[in-house]
C-alpha cells in the first residue's frame, strides 16, 4: 500500500537494475535485512544439497567493495522473512553483496547468481498487487461513516479475485504465451492455467508468425464407444463403457492438406512442385468456386475437450509455434496484481459486489454503483488499449496509395 509519508519507489537502481543490495558489515554485525520488492527464498545455505537451487539469490564478500574480487559466501547462513543472520560475525569494513538472480549472472565472482529473479521484477510499478488493492480498499471505503461500515476482510480478498477474473477475460492485458513445436502426434495439452486461447500462429524461419485457424472441417468427439454388431456399446467387466482410440482424428491427422485447399485440383504431380518452388503465388485468389474459409496453407486446430489438448492438422508436424491464451489471473501468485490504469475499476467491483449482497441496501445505492462498476471498466479498456495516435498515422498513411487497375 501507498505510504503517505513517501514516495512509492523503495528500490535503489541497484536494486531495481541490477538485483543487488550491498552492506558493510560491522564487528558485532551478524544480521542484514533486504528491502527488494522481491522476497527472498531460501532452500539451503548448502551449496551442495538439492536446496540450493531453490534460493533465488546469492551472497557474496568483499575485503575491500568495488573493483576487488567477491566470492560467494558458504558458511551455514539462515533466512528469515528477507533477515540473513550468519553463524558468526565477519571482519569489520567486509563488503556483503547480496544478488538476487539474473539472466547474465551478475557480476561478483565465479558464482555468478543465473536466473531471472530480477527480470520478473521489471515493469513491476506498473502494477499493484491483491493483497496491498484490498488493504487500500478497507482504509479508502470501510469503517464508520464510510460507505461500507463493515465487512470481513475475507469477503474483500473474495470478490477482489472475482474482479480480478472478470477482468482478466476481456479487459486487463492478461495474455499468456508459451513456444512450443509441435510433436509428431499433432497435439500438445493445455496449460495449467489456461481458460480460453486467444491466438495459435506457425513461425518460419525469418520469425515472422503466420495465424492458425480454427477449423469447421472437423471436431474432435468427447467419448469414443466401441460398438458390438448389433450396434450397442460395449461394457468392460465393471459395466463401464470401453474407451477405445477416434478413427476421426486418424483420418484428419492423416489428411492430405492440399486436396482440402484445392491448390492441387486437377494438376499433375510435376505441375505441382513447378507450383510449389517456382511460382508460389501462381494460382492463389484465381481458382473458381475458392471457399475463402479454408482455402489458406496455414494449417489448423481443434480444442480437443476430450484429452484436453489443442490438435493440429498434419502439415503442422514439428512446426514452431506460438500459444496465445488467456488465464483468469489467479493461478500464480506472481499473476496476482492489477494493472494500476484498473485499479479504480476492481475498486468498483468490489463496491458493487459487496452493497448488492448486504440486506437492507436501498436499491438505489446499488444502481448507482452499479453504473459506476460499467463506466470504470470501461475507462479500464480504453486505457488499456494502449492506442497510440502515431501508430494509427502510419497505418493510414497507405490511404495515399494510388489504385491501379
Amino acid at each position: 500500500m501507498a505510504q503517505p509519508d513517501g514516495g512509492l519507489i523503495q528500490e535503489t537502481n541497484a536494486q531495481y537494475y541490477a538485483g543487488s543490495q550491498t552492506f558493510i558489515a560491522t564487528a558485532t554485525q551478524k544480521n542484514f535485512t533486504t528491502t527488494f520488492n522481491t522476497e527472498l527464498i531460501f532452500g539451503s545455505a548448502n551449496t551442495l544439497s538439492p536446496d540450493y537451487a531453490k534460493n533465488n539469490f546469492k551472497i557474496y564478500t568483499s575485503a575491500t567493495g568495488e573493483g576487488s574480487t567477491y566470492n560467494e559466501l558458504t558458511i551455514d547462513y539462515t533466512v528469515s522473512g528477507n533477515t540473513i543472520t550468519l553463524p558468526a560475525t565477519l571482519p569489520a569494513g567486509t563488503y556483503v553483496t547480496v544478488q538476487l538472480k539474473r539472466l547474465d549472472g551478475g557480476h561478483y565472482g565465479s558464482g555468478d547468481a543465473y536466473g531471472n529473479t530480477v527480470e520478473e521484477n521489471y515493469g513491476s510499478y506498473a502494477y499493484i498487487k491483491v493483497s496491498d488493492l484490498v488493504t487500500n480498499f478497507t482504509v479508502a471505503y470501510v469503517g464508520p461513516g464510510k460507505l461500507i461500515p463493515n465487512v470481513k476482510r475475507t469477503d474483500i480478498i473474495f470478490h477482489a479475485k472475482r474482479a480480478l477474473q472478470e477482468l482478466s477475460y476481456d479487459t486487463l492485458n492478461a495474455i499468456k504465451s508459451q513456444e512450443v513445436e509441435i510433436p509428431p502426434g499433432l497435439s500438445i495439452p493445455l496449460p495449467q492455467d489456461y481458460v480460453n486461447y486467444v491466438n495459435l500462429s506457425w513461425v518460419d524461419q525469418l520469425g515472422v508468425k503466420h495465424v492458425i485457424y480454427p477449423t469447421t472441417l472437423t471436431s474432435n468427439p468427447t467419448e469414443i464407444l466401441p460398438q458390438d454388431y448389433t450396434g450397442q456399446p460395449v461394457q468392460d467387466d465393471f459395466d463401464n463403457n470401453i474407451t477405445a482410440t477416434s478413427i476421426i482424428e486418424k483420418r484428419w491427422d492423416k489428411a492430405n492438406d492440399r486436396l482440402i485447399t484445392g491448390a492441387f485440383q486437377g494438376m499433375e504431380r510435376d505441375e505441382s512442385i513447378y507450383y510449389d518452388y517456382q511460382f508460389p503465388d501462381a494460382l492463389l485468389g484465381r481458382r473458381y468456386g475458392m471457399e475463402p474459409e479454408i482455402s489458406q496453407t496455414n494449417g489448423w486446430f481443434t480444442v480437443n475437450q476430450r484429452e484436453n489438448s489443442i490438435s493440429f492438422s498434419s502439415n503442422l508436424n514439428k512446426a514452431l509455434i506460438i500459444f496465445e491464451y488467456i488465464s483468469d489471473g489467479l493461478g500464480y501468485d506472481q499473476n496476482m496484481r492489477v494493472p494500476k490504469m484498473a485499479e479504480a475499476a476492481v475498486y468498483a467491483h468490489i463496491n458493487h459486489a459487496i452493497l448488492s449482497s448486504k440486506i437492507n441496501t436501498p436499491e438505489y445505492i446499488v444502481n448507482r454503483y452499479k453504473k459506476e462498476k460499467f463506466a470504470e471498466t470501461r475507462n479500464a479498456k480504453i486505457r488499456l488499449s494502449n492506442i497510440k495516435p502515431k501508430e494509427f498515422v502510419q497505418v493510414m498513411r497507405g490511404k495515399s496509395k494510388w489504385l491501379k487497375n
